[in-house]
């Protein structure tokens, strides 16, 4: 692995280590900020989002499944940030300003999942594996007509 991505999926996944035991220890606030947008059973749905967010920030950190967890992690991130940080509803602007913050290094940090989620670690896609090998089949098929004998 590059010392680049060595370095940056530890960074990237410490916010969801901390904020996941944190929310696993203390769900408090969470829960009222999850009852309030109306779902049921508010701590356990903040446990489960802490559980998966504790997990798949350690999977991240370690290397372990790195494009998987980034995604599990992008996908714990949207209801997070949605429910968490709804700075639209807020009437004053300190607070406003400071949820409108938050929200907003919360896309950063989706915007790094995803680009971690499409890191291949340098070896083709399978998109671009796909392609390659419709497009060498493609000119074998035309190659191997021409060389078919013609009637006439």
């Amino acid at each position: 692995m590059s010392p680049t991505r060595t370095l940056a999926r530890p960074l990237l996944a410490s916010m969801f280590i901390a904020g996941g035991f944190d929310a696993l220890k203390n769900p408090g606030h969470r829960s009222e900020l999850v009852a309030k947008a109306g779902l049921q059973d508010p701590e356990k749905l903040v446990r489960i989002n802490a559980a998966t967010q504790l997990i798949g920030g350690l999977a991240l950190a370690t290397g372990r499944l790195p494009r998987l967890s980034a995604l599990v992690l992008a996908g714990s991130l949207v209801p997070t940030t949605y429910i968490g940080h709804p700075f639209w509803s807020e009437d004053d602007k300190a607070a406003k300003q400071n949820e409108r913050r938050q929200f907003l290094k919360n896309l950063s940090m989706l915007g790094g999942l995803l680009l971690a989620a499409a890191d291949t670690g340098g070896r083709e896609s399978i998109p671009h594996a796909a392609g390659r090998i419709t497009r060498r089949t493609a000119r074998n098929t035309k190659k191997a007509a021409k060389a078919l004998p013609h009637p006439g």
